[in-house]
């Protein structure tokens, strides 16, 4: 192509408009970026231009999404503003109306999840009715992902596997401010490759494209269909450890080895996970706890499927080192995966409080706590993301934790206390979480890298109040609704020694709260 390339000769040439998007197809039918990289095409060889999605910004598209959904988001989102604006300048401080808004706008985002939309990678989306809408809701899916499911993202991945993701996405991907929600199954492999690549992996470890490829499809395959632990949650555990990998300019500190354990711990993590903890695994006596003699079930058998992958030929990305090399990397790994127990946290956090004062980067125990911690925080680093990407997680993780205790109930089980739907609510379930396990590990950790203050604990300590007000805003819900039923029960028996002094006072107290 020729240095005056611009895109909107493309547009010119498919009579598109300035908002239509296009996609491009080469001759064997894959859809390739439109790039100044493009090579020319002739007569016998033609590429196909498509026009996909039409004035995609218009307010007319806004109009009918909205009267296909039954929701106006503009219109929505502009009440809720106005809303909270008012009341907060009244009340000074968000009551609980506001979160229930707040509910409908998330209600609405998770029907626009069932829309395909437009990758950052320039792709458009294949609009088929057997289409899974990406959403974080699996109750109407298998556990085990079917082959169609599986062949029809490998096939995705393979057209998208060769293309340039811009600088961009690149450098987006080292953020912790990353948007997993945006990405279908396919692209997130693709993101997954470039880590691979941009940490300079494929060279240092002679590892071949394909391979890589089909490790990554074979890790996928093996992701369920669950709320919480699934295959996105395996990305953006990576995606945060990568994060920390370049905030921290760990590349100056560790060798290559040491990253790749890393890196590959956090995408192998939760491998096979059913959305059932240990303690159930252990009460239920599950073939898991038997055969791991009670011990970390789960993260020993997370390890058990990924040397299960890496034992295939065709998807051995450490095919090609020395013996010492692969068996360093094995231990490493098992390390890192196991400490993802949570029974094990204090213990591992202990250790690391003790070593901070003298931490060396040369010494090799000090790196393996450290690898531990890592993971850890990559682990459970939701909170520290965006209240936008951060939340829908919690929905996620408390509809698994939801479904684990209704079955210890139904199994007559010791019901989990942290997952009982009859106990716990959004809120009650994250104050404590952050105030005694977040915040101490995530501190400890910026102690070494005071870099990480910003990225990491900040965020940490804005959902902290976020959850806090909530709480207490569903508190004074819940006392108003109390002291309503309690006037409307006086009101029903008249005569019955309840004073229309006393029914006054209570309705004083009721509006006085709100």
């Amino acid at each position: 192509m020729s240095k005056s390339f611009s895109p909107d000769l493309f547009r010119s040439a498919a009579e598109a408009g300035p908002h239509d998007i296009l996609k491009l197809y080469n001759p064997k039918g894959n859809i390739i970026n439109i790039s100044p990289s493009l090579e020319p095409n002739s007569p016998n060889s033609c590429y196909k231009l498509e026009v996909v999605a039409a004035d995609c910004n218009s307010e007319l598209l806004d109009m009918e999404l909205a009267g296909a959904l039954g929701f106006d988001l503009l219109s929505m989102e502009k009440r809720l503003q106005g809303l909270e604006k008012k009341l907060l300048m009244e009340a000074g401080e968000t009551p609980a109306v506001v979160y229930e808004m707040k509910k409908q706008v998330d209600s609405f985002r998770e029907k626009l999840e069932s829309v395909e939309h437009l990758s950052w990678l320039g792709l458009f989306k294949d609009l088929s009715d057997e289409t899974h809408k990406p959403s974080p809701f699996y109750h109407k899916r298998t556990l085990h992902k079917t082959r169609k499911e599986c062949e029809k993202v490998r096939e995705k991945f393979v057209q998208m596997s060769s293309l340039e993701v811009s600088d961009q996405v690149r450098q987006y991907l080292k953020t912790p401010t990353f948007d997993n929600w945006q990405w279908e199954d396919a692209e997130i492999m693709v993101l997954l490759q470039v880590m691979y690549t941009d940490l300079e992996f494929i060279p240092t470890f002679d590892i071949e494209p394909e391979l890589l490829q089909h490790f990554l499809f074979e890790v996928y395959r093996r992701y369920n269909n669950i709320p919480f632990h699934n295959f996105k949650h395996c990305f953006c555990v990576t995606q945060m450890m990568y994060g920390l990998i370049w905030l921290t300019d760990l590349r100056s500190k560790m060798d290559s080895i040491d990253l790749m354990i890393m890196l590959t711990s956090a995408v192998c993590h939760d491998l096979d996970h059913t959305g059932y903890n240990n303690a159930y695994q252990i009460n239920a006596r599950t073939e898991l706890a038997l055969r791991y003699n009670d011990i970390s079930p789960l993260e020993n058998h997370h390890c058990a499927v990924a040397f299960e992958i890496l034992e295939k030929a065709e998807s051995n990305i450490f095919r090609n080192l020395s013996v010492d090399q692969y068996k360093r990397i094995r231990e490493g790994i098992i390390k890192c995966i196991l400490a993802t127990d949570m029974t094990r946290h204090n213990e591992i956090l202990i250790k690391f409080k003790s070593i901070l004062p003298t931490f060396d980067f040369t010494n090799k125990d000090h790196k393996d706590v450290l690898m531990m911690i890592l993971i850890k925080v990559s682990d459970i680093s939701n909170e520290a993301r965006p209240m936008e990407v951060a939340e829908p997680w919690l929905d996620c993780l408390l509809q698994e934790f939801y479904n684990q205790s209704d079955v210890e109930k139904l199994e007559g089980l010791p019901v989990t206390p942290f997952m009982d739907r009859d106990k716990v609510t959004k809120p009650s379930s994250q104050t404590g979480f952050i105030r005694f396990v977040l915040l101490p590990l995530f501190m400890e950790l910026a102690n070494l890298f005071p870099c990480l203050e910003q990225h990491i604990i900040d965020p940490v300590r804005k959902a902290l109040d976020y959850y806090t007000e909530m709480e207490k805003a569903l508190e004074r819900e819940k006392q108003n609704r109390a002291l309503t039923e309690k006037i409307v029960k006086s009101s029903d028996t008249c005569g019955g020694g309840h004073s229309s002094t006393d029914s006054q006072s209570d309705a004083e107290a009721l509006k006085a709260d709100v």
